[in-house]
């Protein structure tokens, strides 16, 4: 195990993630990139507990995921399965595994005052999080996508699965976009990844 999450995690952090996952009887696959999640825990028929991360994300981003999807694990091991998945028994969880990790020889020096941020209360996505997303999107590879509040009011662009919006006024967080085929407003997180068809 520790060879094999040695290629997708900071390497302090290898020790301490094997226990974790053999602590919790985790059966770990890593997938092939999802648009839509980062990573996700089941509880298999057979009583196993599996969970999926993309094989894609960096390191920081992958890690975070990994403890996110245990900390599921675990708080409905402790507090029932009726609890809400992104509820307080899971915030207190996902804090108290975490908080090994926020550690400057795990996480860059720039990530760890976002990281402490967004753990007084964490989110079900650390997209939501815009800052944190954004600081840890600098450690992604390179592409040619663009981010929603990168574009100029009135930009056209496309999103993963094809749709074209065009960029409108931004609220308190997020930016009301208009779908173009249906005329529907959506809200984007600023920190959305897109491609820019025109300004």
């Amino acid at each position: 195990m520790d060879e094999i999450l040695i290629k997708y995690i900071p390497e302090r952090a290898v020790g301490p993630c094997v226990a974790l996952i053999k602590d919790n009887g985790v059966h770990l696959k890593i997938v092939n990139q999802r648009v839509t999640r980062h990573g996700d825990y089941r509880r298999m028929p057979d009583g196993k507990h599996q969970i999926t991360v993309n094989a894609t994300l960096n390191k920081y981003r992958f890690l975070i995921t990994l403890v996110h999807e245990v900390a599921h694990l675990v708080a409905f091991e402790k507090y029932g399965k009726h609890i809400k998945p992104h509820g307080l028994e899971w915030k207190r969880t996902f804090q108290y595994l975490m908080l090994p990790f926020i550690h400057p020889a795990v996480f860059p020096p720039q990530i760890l005052p976002l990281l402490a941020q967004h753990f007084k209360n964490p989110k079900a996505s650390s997209d939501t999080d815009a800052n944190l997303s954004l600081a840890l999107k600098q450690f992604d590879p390179q592409t040619d996508k663009t981010y929603v509040y990168q574009l100029p009011l009135g930009s056209v662009f496309r999103i993963h699965n094809g749709k074209l919006f065009k960029i409108g006024n931004k609220r308190t967080k997020r930016y009301e976009c208009l779908e173009i085929a249906t005329g529907k407003i959506y809200l984007f997180q600023p920190n959305a990844e897109v491609e820019l068809i025109r300004d």
